[in-house]
């Protein structure tokens, strides 16, 4: 495959949709020079980027490649094809959607992939199964929705209102998440991995089975009670634990120095944990005495 035609096809479809280099770059989390460089045919991506540009873009691996047929052949006599029959007449994925109201609605799971959601509003909704890969999400009121067992992959939330909501089994996966309230929010079950949780209001959360994974956790309090979670190979950066009670809770870390415990209690296990990784126990008392 030659350089400047893909970086042709890269600057065609990107158009198309209607976003800049900038915001296909920081959907790829890489910088807009890199997509400047590909669209001249100075460079290209790897396989894996590929992979991922294709689904922001809205279109197939082998559109990259220089036997692909951009324009739709007829068939069957102009009746439409089994693949356009099962297509969503309102798919939502795609698009650069701003201040629209979802608020209340039904079934709206598996619709906006790929798609930038500015100062949307989707309060008290049904998003049980959404489907969010590759999004930009800034400003949006999901407040007392049901955003159980969602799949949410390589995304950038930020700024986003999640009080009261049921996250319950809900799956963050390589997706950076900043300034956003999730006070009283249900994360029993929910995986929060290879990304970032920073500066998030978390207080009157429900963590009961709740995972982080290779977490970058900065600028956060976690408080009430903590059960049967884990913290496994997380970065810790200005996180405290205050008026919390940690039960069943797993840490396994080289250190865990730079977390500060204020007025804290935890059951025989979770303290076992707590002093291998070397933290600092002063603000934590045993339950059922000491140790």
């Amino acid at each position: 495959m030659e350089t400047k035609m893909i970086g042709n096809k890269i600057a065609e479809a990107r158009k198309k949709i209607q976003i800049s280099q900038a915001q296909l770059a920081e959907r790829l989390f890489i910088s807009a020079q890199a997509v400047g460089k590909w669209e001249r045919g100075e460079s290209m991506p790897d396989i894996i980027t590929f992979n991922r540009m294709a689904e922001i873009l809205g279109v197939d691996l082998n559109y990259f490649s220089n036997s692909f047929n951009s324009v739709p052949v007829a068939a069957n006599n102009g009746n439409p094809s089994e693949k356009q029959k099962r297509k969503p007449l309102k798919d939502m994925s795609l698009g650069n959607w701003t201040g629209a109201d979802f608020s209340g609605l039904k079934n709206l799971h598996k619709k906006f992939s790929s798609a930038n959601l500015k100062n949307c509003i989707f309060a008290g909704s049904e998003l049980s199964g959404l489907q969010l890969k590759g999004n930009h999400v800034d400003g949006c009121d999901f407040s007392d929705s049901d955003l159980s067992v969602s799949q949410i992959n390589n995304s950038y939330l930020a700024n986003n209102n999640f009080r009261d909501c049921s996250l319950k089994e809900t799956e963050f996966s390589k997706s950076f998440i900043r300034r956003c309230d999730f006070s009283g929010a249900d994360f029993t079950g929910a995986v929060i991995k290879s990304g970032g949780f920073e500066k998030n209001t978390i207080s009157g959360a429900i963590l009961n089975g709740t995972s982080f994974i290779g977490t970058a956790l900065a600028e956060i309090v976690f408080d009430g009670k903590i059960e049967d979670c884990i913290f496994e190979n997380c970065a810790f950066s200005g996180v405290t634990f205050q008026n919390a009670t940690l039960i069943d809770t797993f840490f396994k870390n080289k250190s865990l120095k730079r977390i500060r415990f204020i007025d804290c209690h935890a059951d025989r296990i979770t303290y076992a944990f707590l002093k291998n990784g070397k933290a600092d126990l002063n603000g934590v008392e045993l339950i059922n005495n000491q140790f």
